[in-house]
């Protein structure tokens, strides 16, 4: 047997165990403080933003997209795998998984760059704290309303559809090569930015290195994407931002 049919044979083995090291990498990141300082003290004031720091923003920013929604895109991964092992089969050329991720992953490095835009004037107005999120009540509102508002519209149920039944993808729109294989992680990628990006925007109500947040909306990507009532959960939450939203809101007319 040769060294490639013996990889293919276990090629879902290795692309699980991968991506396991790729999540558990990113989450240990993560946990370890991203390389910016967390001491209470610090995130009460606004970092002095330079190149540097924008670079270690937007890192911690990609590597965090890695930890939130890898797990939940694993499953498409591994499909892409499957497909291209069948391929395979039939005399056409081999190509890694890791290509199909890496066009994945540059959607979410595009996204990380606006985000370390947004947050960079964020903070600059005074609006922000890296730990503790959203200081101004009316932002907080609107981030909750818009991201409530979100969870209704046609498109983030067309893209979350997308997510949770990806066949159609691969059947009709399979592309061969290295180049198809980047093209089509790209393609899954905005799908699922299309589906989630107004969840990562929360980010910003409950704090950006606010890891209790970080979990919780990584566990909420996952449960909405592969759970049987994950639309009816999409809803829900929807429901329950925009009623979270509006009293803060309120709240702030008040004041």
């Amino acid at each position: 047997m040769s060294s490639l049919e013996s990889l293919l044979r276990h090629d879902r083995a290795l692309v699980i165990g991968a991506l396991t090291v790729v999540v558990l990498m990113a989450w240990a990141y993560m946990l370890a403080g991203a390389g910016i300082r967390m001491d209470t003290g610090a995130m009460r004031m606004p970092m002095a933003w330079s190149p540097g720091y924008a670079l270690l923003v937007f890192l911690m920013w990609w590597i965090m997209m890695v930890a939130m929604m890898l797990p939940s895109a694993s499953p498409v991964i591994l499909l892409f795998a499957s497909v291209n092992r069948k391929l395979n089969q039939a005399g056409k050329p081999f190509v890694p998984a890791g290509f199909f991720l890496a066009g994945y992953l540059l959607v979410w490095g595009v996204f990380s760059l606006i985000a370390t835009a947004v947050q960079w004037s964020l903070e600059a107005s005074g609006a922000l704290s890296m730990l503790h999120g959203s200081r101004n009540l009316v932002l907080s509102g609107a981030i909750l309303v818009a991201a409530g508002l979100w969870q209704f519209t046609p498109l983030k149920h067309s893209c979350l559809r997308h997510c949770r039944s990806p066949l159609h993808f691969f059947v009709h729109g399979f592309q061969p090569g290295v180049a198809g294989a980047i093209r089509m992680g790209i393609g899954h990628g905005l799908f699922c930015l299309g589906c989630c990006w107004f969840l990562m925007a929360l980010l910003f109500f409950g704090g950006v290195m606010n890891l209790y947040w970080i979990a919780g909306l990584a566990v909420y990507v996952l449960i909405e994407k592969t759970v049987p009532a994950g639309h009816l959960v999409s809803r829900a939450t929807g429901a329950v931002l925009l009623v979270w939203g509006a009293w803060l809101l309120i709240a702030a007319s008040w004041q």
